[in-house]
């Protein structure tokens, strides 16, 4: 064996149900589902019955599984494949009248296709997390937990609140896979160490905060996954045989090369004041995973690979091809299924022993087996790129091919052999490494209003015996909700990227006038006075259109 090979996707969407549908909500979920998940699970299972060692680690984001278990979920996903059948339908017709056979049968196949979705989503009863969770259970694959909203761990101002967002995330994998991971997915890849921090609104004082890692093994995580940089840029601390960790002299890892200190290609143990964690990180290994997300050298520029930005009509199906990076849109040309095949053969032929010559250098370098871990959004496979799937498969049966390389899943990867020890720098996966995409002047009001948020709610539970006044929790509990899914990093993103500014705008506002009018009626109820009807009227829209973690507790904040 020369190493190792681990690939974990990331499966998220922030809560957008009851939340708008087009062009911003409801269509985002149901698209990824349709463009991504399904044809995942179709190809994890083809990859099972095969026997090939997928050892896919996939995350599914705690808010990503409330909303795929939710029955407004199930309901309107089946809708939106019914719409998309008609509309290849009215297609064919639509094309066969202008003459246009080649469209017409495209037309054709996606209509197939759809109808195809429809009944494989009602094989699995409507669940799409069922058949994940079986597929651990048979050692095929691991899932992975995340925080519960995907907040931005560096940012959150207070660590109670960065110690829910793990706790509730972990309690609701927990509560829909029927275990508890023990590997999680960082959101954005970002990681604070612990120490003095300036918060980036509202306060104007320095602070001491957690790490990260600290929160997470406090809970019982031992693994997750960090960009190259954090890695690179690493401080050695310690050598670790698994039960003794031993002082590292200075400038020793500059020399020692046999060690393989901060190699992407090893899992290395976090240290956070002082203490080695019983946590393991792996960092991206860029000469891999550029391969498929490099818009310069990626595979999914291919010319002949489906064009994702080109559609028929304004919310229309996709009839056309790449072609080339240069081609306008109205420049593109027709669709070719039947080119796809080779093109997909071929790149996964390529991955794959892209894969095995990294892993051969790191060997003759260092004498070590090392492990290529290659993590992405899940969405890129499916959605962003249509074809994404069946290269999976077929890296997966190239993998299979080559005995010097083992898939293994990112709990596997860091369970053995870890014997170095570092203090991570801060950072994340975004532009520039660091936290510009989601802290910037464009973005100064959200913090604002987070961060408020999060003193407002932490006064209040401190303050008040929620503990013996069920009404109070009541309300509280409801106001926690509110603030978590007010921490989604999603609503900062989509605002700096332009993505749907105004969606998130909409969002950060919504629940934070929430948080407010919830803990006004703490307040009241507090103080012996009548709940202002506002506050009635909030918890019920709350309970009506954010009916997420049923099981939530305010201990999570303790």
């Amino acid at each position: 064996m020369i190493g190792r090979f681990c690939l974990v996707l990331h499966g998220h969407l922030p809560w957008v149900l009851h939340h708008g549908r087009w062009p911003h909500g409801e269509d985002w979920l149901f698209e990824a589902a349709s463009e991504t998940w399904l044809p995942l699970l179709k190809v994890a299972r083809t990859a099972a019955d095969e026997g090939l060692p997928l050892s896919w680690s996939l995350g599914l984001t705690p808010i990503l599984l409330e909303q795929l278990s939710s029955p407004r979920f199930r309901t309107g996903f089946v809708a939106y494949l019914q719409e998309l059948v008609e509309r290849a339908n009215s297609d064919a017709v639509s094309f066969a009248e202008q003459g246009d056979l080649h469209l017409e049968w495209l037309a054709e196949r996606h209509a197939e296709r759809l109808t195809a979705q429809l009944d494989q989503f009602a094989s699995y009863g409507g669940d799409l997390v069922g058949p994940w969770v079986e597929l651990v259970e048979q050692g095929v694959i691991e899932l992975l937990s995340s925080n519960a909203t995907h907040g931005y761990h560096p940012l959150v101002l207070h660590d109670a609140c960065a110690r829910a967002q793990v706790r509730a995330g972990l309690a609701t994998s927990e509560r829909h896979m029927g275990h508890r991971p023990t590997s999680v997915w960082l959101p954005e890849c970002a990681y604070r160490p612990p120490g003095s921090w300036w918060p980036v609104a509202v306060h104007g004082l320095p602070r001491e905060r957690a790490g990260v890692a600290s929160l997470y093994a406090q809970e019982g995580v031992t693994a997750f996954v960090v960009d190259t940089h954090l890695v690179r840029g690493a401080r050695p601390v310690a050598t670790h045989d698994g039960r003794v960790a031993l002082p590292v002299p200075e400038g020793q890892a500059d020399w020692d090369h046999q060690r393989a200190w901060r190699s992407e290609l090893e899992a290395h143990r976090v240290v956070e004041d002082g203490e080695v964690l019983p946590l393991s990180v792996l960092a991206r290994c860029p000469d891999v995973s550029e391969q498929v997300w490099s818009g310069d050298i990626g595979y999914p520029g291919d010319g002949r690979y489906l064009e994702f930005h080109k559609r028929h009509g304004l919310r229309g199906l996709r009839y056309w091809k790449v072609t080339s990076s240069a081609a306008g849109l109205g420049e593109k040309d027709r669709y070719h299924p039947d080119d796809v095949p080779g093109a997909v053969y071929s790149h996964a032929r390529h991955f794959v022993q892209t894969v095995k010559r990294r892993l051969q250098r790191h060997l003759e370098r260092t004498g070590r087996p090392g492990v290529v871990c290659a993590p992405f959004d899940a969405e890129l496979f499916g959605h962003w790129w249509h074809e994404g799937p069946e290269f999976l498969l077929e890296v997966a049966r190239g993998m299979a091919a080559e005995p010097d390389v083992v898939p293994v899943t990112l709990q596997e990867a860091v369970s053995r052999g870890v014997d170095k020890a570092v203090e991570l720098p801060e950072g994340s996966w975004g532009a520039g490494g660091d936290h510009q995409v989601w802290n910037n002047d464009e973005l100064r009001f959200y913090w604002e209003m987070a961060y408020r948020a999060e003193d407002r709610f932490l006064d209040a539970w401190h303050r008040h015996d929620w503990e013996r006044r069920p009404e109070l929790a009541e309300i509280l509990a409801e106001a926690g909700r509110q603030l978590l899914l007010l921490q989604a990093s999603d609503w900062p993103f989509v605002i700096s990227t332009g993505g749907a500014v105004d969606y998130g705008i909409r969002r950060i506002a919504g629940h934070a006038q929430a948080v407010d009018d919830l803990l006004n009626g703490v307040e009241d109820l507090a103080a012996g006075r009548e709940i202002d009807p506002v506050t009635t009227n909030t918890l019920e829209r709350c309970r009506l259109v954010d009916p997420v973690f049923p099981d939530l507790s305010l201990g999570w904040w303790a």
